[in-house]
């Protein structure tokens, strides 16, 4: 979409890409199957008119596309400079004319605060010249520790800008998760938060940046941001209100670099079943182009036509979840960005499961998305939405992180059905989609034009090649398969940092269908000189039980990464704080979320002899799990077990144990003869039969 061109009303933006491709290209598609079906065989064309149709920007042209077709190491857009900041602040002078603000934030306390879009043009040109000149320079890596507020998003443009690779940790994470992370990318700047509320308690985190700055060497400068206390508390540290403050002719000068497309533009982290979280490295036109696809199934677009709000956009998140990067992606087409900072479900000691909505009424949210978890939370709590505030201008709810059920999908489009105050308002869209913090994108959403049914994703995004794969590697419809990807897309990772030989890169999405080894659709071999497959890590279905319709399914994990409501975390981080206590030997867990069902995190625990599982002992393993990684991580009930089943090269069957309780029989989840000790099984074998089906 053009910068500065009012969206029509009520015109999907992917109808207005269809009318394009038809005025430009000379392009139309019987049915949103033809269009998909085209993005992902002629990759060529298709990614050069997600390019064009979005009017990206660069000073040198680019010789193709898709340079170079292989999975992993596509050359995207060979010879292109690019900026994600650059293409943000486009929209400063149009998106402000029409009076529409970049950001409006709030906090548990109360306190809104709105950034125009030139404010939020100076902070960013302030911080990015203070960076410089302590000797930030492109290729950097500049850490943060800070919630969702208007400093983090001036923060992270502020280092695009300068080509500084940023990374953040939500302050809500333990030290040693914290750590885990920072330590592997080695960051010459940290920007620390001094404290934060959340569920209704103040959190001072003055002597958790004390130990980051002592256990990472590599920083040399500091920012602090105030937000709990009124003076500077993190010493040695330069202080944010007086960097932002800078406003003078350089600071107005000031424009963002042109970097190459592959340039590096975040870190971002999710964690395998075993060993430190994966620091995956995505680049500036990656993302870029991966958000004009996101962008035009999510809806999401910006609106300069006067006199009204324009398009009010709100996806609750922590900033350590890769959808706080999907929020920032709506400043990319001048969309007010609203966001909350504190817990949505109000104070611990009297929740609330109305806060969030009441938000979203006081600052005429037009797109709220949340996770899964959040929307059922609000429904098992009887939730009211008619006690909530004026929720009209709301027109879709976007969900994610696991798996949405029909009925809570239900209860959610009744109840605005209820609150409508005009028939168009009845037609509540849900934007459900499955996408990931590996490639920061989506490959399962939706679409306005496509018809809806509670608890299923309406379609496969466009450029993504995903299919559902049997164990033989062939590509099946209406049957549960391995989630796929057979081709590249642009925001898949450049790379794991500090990750010698892509070893780790290739072990987490190409282990299982490795280059040339892969398997055609449908089934045979691929030649020795193709690319590898994707391997996901989720159960699909595609089509409905009888292989009708684009209708998808995502059924949980298939591998033991812990995926806690939309949070992933290794178990070997659990493992980490649980085996610190002296009376623990031995533990496992496995999330058992799914289709329907709430997450169901269960530990199992070895104690030392003459020591019993009591209620103190359980407050003491979730206390360190709490302190060390986060609250979302504290397992819903803990159990005393005689031995945890290991593998003969002594690691731990998470992913068997997990299968087991899903209902599959042991037999078929498990070869014995390459267990340690076979034994152990009967312990699971008996609990899984004891289990709620």
């Amino acid at each position: 979409m053009t910068p500065a061109t009012a969206r029509p009303p009520f015109t999907p933006l992917i109808r207005l890409y269809q009318d394009w491709l038809r005025e430009k290209r000379g392009l139309s598609f019987a049915d949103y199957h033809a269009l998909w079906q085209w993005s992902v065989t002629d990759l060529e064309a298709f990614w050069q008119s997600i390019w064009d149709y979005a009017e990206l920007q660069s000073p040198t042209p680019h010789r193709a596309a898709l340079g170079r077709n292989v999975m992993p190491g596509a050359e995207w857009f060979p010879g292109a400079q690019v900026n994600y900041a650059r293409q943000v602040l486009r929209h400063v002078e149009p998106a402000h004319a029409a009076g529409q603000p970049a950001l409006i934030a709030e906090d548990e306390r109360g306190r809104v605060r709105e950034l125009s879009w030139p404010e939020l043009r100076r902070q960013v040109a302030a911080l990015a010249l203070h960076l410089q000149q302590v000797g930030v320079r492109p290729g950097d890596r500049v850490a943060a520790y800070l919630p969702n507020i208007p400093e983090t998003a001036v923060a992270f443009l502020a280092c695009a800008s300068v080509g500084a690779v940023w990374s953040v940790c939500a302050p809500d994470m333990g030290t040693n998760a914290v750590l885990d992370r920072f330590k592997q990318i080695a960051p010459k700047v940290l920007i620390a938060i001094d404290g934060i509320t959340w569920a209704g308690r103040a959190i001072d985190r003055g002597e958790v940046v004390a130990q980051l700055r002592g256990e990472l060497p590599s920083v040399q400068h500091v920012v602090s941001v105030r937000y709990l206390h009124d003076t500077q508390t993190i010493a040695d540290s330069a202080d944010w209100a007086n960097v932002a403050s800078r406003n003078d002719a350089d600071t107005a000068a000031f424009e963002p670099q042109w970097l190459a497309f592959d340039h590096p533009l975040w870190i971002v982290y999710s964690s395998g079943t075993t060993g430190l979280p994966k620091p995956i490295v995505h680049s500036h036109g990656g993302i870029l182009v991966e958000s004009v696809t996101t962008g035009l199934h999510s809806d999401v677009g910006c609106s300069y036509a006067p006199n009204n709000l324009g398009e009010r956009f709100c996806w609750y998140s922590s900033t350590g979840w890769i959808m706080w990067n999907l929020q920032m992606g709506g400043l990319l087409t001048g969309t007010t960005c609203v966001i909350f900072d504190g817990s949505p479900a109000g104070p611990r000691d009297a929740p609330d499961w109305t806060t969030l909505w009441r938000f979203a009424a006081r600052h005429g949210v037009s797109f709220l998305g949340s996770g899964a978890a959040f929307y059922a939370g609000c429904a098992k709590a009887g939730v009211d939405l008619s006690r909530c505030g004026d929720l009209s201008r709301i027109r879709a709810l976007g969900t994610t992180g696991s798996p949405l059920s029909p009925e809570v999908q239900q209860w959610g489009t009744d109840q605005f059905m209820r609150i409508a105050a005009t028939p168009a308002q009845k037609d509540l869209w849900w934007f459900n989609v499955s996408g990931g913090t590996d490639f920061a994108g989506g490959f399962i959403a939706g679409t306005p034009e496509l018809p809806q049914r509670p608890g299923v994703m309406q379609c496969r995004m466009l450029g993504a090649a995903v299919q559902a794969w049997d164990e033989e590697g062939r590509s099946v419809i209406g049957k549960v398969g391995e989630l796929v990807c057979t081709q590249p897309i642009p925001s898949m990772p450049l790379r794991f940092w500090n990750d010698p030989g892509d070893v780790r890169y290739l072990a987490s999405y190409f282990e299982m269908y490795p280059p040339g080894h892969g398997r055609r659709p449908g089934g045979g071999d691929l030649p020795a000189e193709a690319g590898g497959v994707w391997r996901h890590g989720d159960w699909l279905r595609i089509g409905d039980e009888h292989g009708a319709g684009e209708w998808c399914v995502i059924y949980g994990r298939s591998d033991a990464t812990i995926n806690r409501h939309g949070l992933r975390m290794g178990t070997s981080e659990i493992y980490s704080a649980v085996e610190s206590l002296p009376e623990v030997l031995d533990s496992m867990v496995v999330d058992l979320e799914y289709l329907g069902r709430e997450s169901y995190m269960p530990l199992f625990i070895v104690l030392r002899p003459g020591h019993a599982l009591d209620d103190a002992l359980k407050a003491r393993i979730s206390d360190a799990i709490r302190k060390a990684l986060s609250p979302r991580f504290v397992p819903n009930e803990i159990f005393q077990v005689p031995e945890i089943p290991r593998t003969l090269s002594g690691k731990k069957q998470e992913l068997p144990i997990k299968k087991l309780l899903l209902g599959q029989a042991i037999e078929k989840v498990v070869n014995r003869e390459a267990m340690a000790n076979p034994g152990s099984l009967a312990w699971y074998v008996d609990f899984a039969a004891h289990q709620p089906k």
